[in-house]
């Protein structure tokens, strides 16, 4: 299922400047940071936000009790090899791109994510760790030493424990070489890899409120304050994964209370709520009528609703839609047919939307998107039954 869903990603990237968006999340939880968990890889249009579709999903299980021997062990071994392993799909999968850029956190703050990525893409990471640079200072020293270049404006989406809200921030940025760590087993690494830092840091933040504070390191050019913020905007999307696994959770799918022993079961009905977590995302962010994904920059072109539907499955949303269409201009969809907003339109009025009052969300959408699955399944009864009369 993963990889028909990344098949069909690969010709959604064609030609466009691609984010491949990954991050972990926990399935089940043991204690002491065991239990099984998923890396999922999004693909995100860079230039609108619209998610164009799974790249990669991995499912781990991981023990406690492992960190005395992680810095001896070669990165093929450990578990954090996912990072390096998604990037590399990213680059298989949106080959056929104008360019891809993976977009991790902090936890992807590895030596090896920089020195062995595959020159097809190109790298945001947010800093985790005061890495050694070649010239002898540390990382979080020398971006505080650089000057500030700029401020500017930029709305914050919410987050546990944060309201949205617009903040003012603060710019730094500067190329440095980061060092080979002392510890590890490759020897082949190099003594350094080139990169570019950017430090962005909110100014006066709300009494009460922590302030943002992102340190970014990048192998994209950084050569003004302009490209500075264009590395922050990028990093920003990043949001789109969390709202992914929202719907994954117990907002949505709630796949963290699935009630099944057997693993190889569940993981099974995990990759199909992965699968479909994916369309849902992708129909919340056309529902306004274009690509916009949150992160800026206004809708984009409206998107097809190939893109999360069958061709076969469009004149099925048309029928629909006529059973839903009221007789005032609000009850009637304002979206072109065809298109990815059309369908998202009709799964949130069959999810229990009356077009009335505000935006339909993830949870009116999923149930949307389910009943017309239902009767998706209905309607292939009824054609099968009258074949077979036939």
């Amino acid at each position: 299922m993963l990889g028909e869903a990344a098949q069909r990603t690969s010709q959604r990237c064609v030609g466009r400047p691609v984010l491949a968006i990954q991050d972990t999340t926990v399935l089940r939880s043991q204690g002491g940071g065991g239990g099984e968990y998923l890396h999922a890889v999004l693909a995100v249009d860079a230039q609108d936000g619209a998610i164009l579709g799974l790249i990669d999903g991995q499912f781990l299980t991981r023990d406690a009790g492992r960190r005395a021997t992680r810095k001896s062990t070669p990165i093929e071994e450990k578990e954090s090899f996912r990072w390096l392993q998604g990037a590399d799909q990213a680059a298989s999968v949106c080959a056929g791109a104008a360019s891809v850029t993976v977009i991790c956190d902090r936890e992807s703050d590895i030596f090896e994510t920089f020195a062995l990525k595959s020159p097809e893409v190109e790298l945001v990471v947010r800093a985790a760790h005061d890495r050694s640079l070649e010239d002898g200072r540390s990382l979080f020293a020398a971006i505080e030493a650089a000057p500030v270049a700029g401020y500017a404006e930029m709305e914050l989406a919410a987050a546990p424990g944060r309201q949205r809200r617009n903040a003012t921030l603060a710019a730094r940025y500067m190329a440095a070489g980061l060092a080979r760590p002392k510890t590890g087993r490759r020897a082949d690494l190099p003594k350094s890899v080139t990169v570019h830092l950017v430090d962005i840091r909110e100014v006066d933040p709300p009494p009460g409120e922590k302030a943002v504070h992102w340190r970014l390191v990048t192998t994209h050019a950084v050569s003004s304050v302009a490209d500075a913020w264009a590395v922050a905007d990028l990093y920003k999307r990043r949001w789109a994964i969390e709202q992914f696994f929202r719907t994954l959770k117990t907002q949505g799918f709630d796949i963290e209370n699935l009630d099944i022993e057997d693993a190889a079961a569940r993981l099974r009905l995990v990759a199909a709520a992965v699968v479909a977590g994916v369309c849902v995302q992708q129909l919340v962010h056309a529902r306004d009528g274009g690509g916009n994904g949150g992160g800026g920059g206004g809708p984009g072109p409206l998107r097809p609703a190939t893109d999360a539907f069958d061709p076969e499955d469009v004149a099925l949303l048309e029928a629909c839609c006529a059973t839903l269409e009221g007789k005032t201009e609000r009850q009637k969809n304002p979206h072109p047919r065809g298109s990815l907003a059309y369908a998202a339109w009709v799964c949130a009025r069959l999810g229990g939307w009356t077009g009335y009052y505000g935006k339909p969300g993830p949870i009116v959408i999923r149930e949307g998107w389910l009943e017309f699955q239902a009767i998706k399944r209905g309607a292939n009864l009824i054609l099968q039954g009258a074949r077979h009369e036939v």
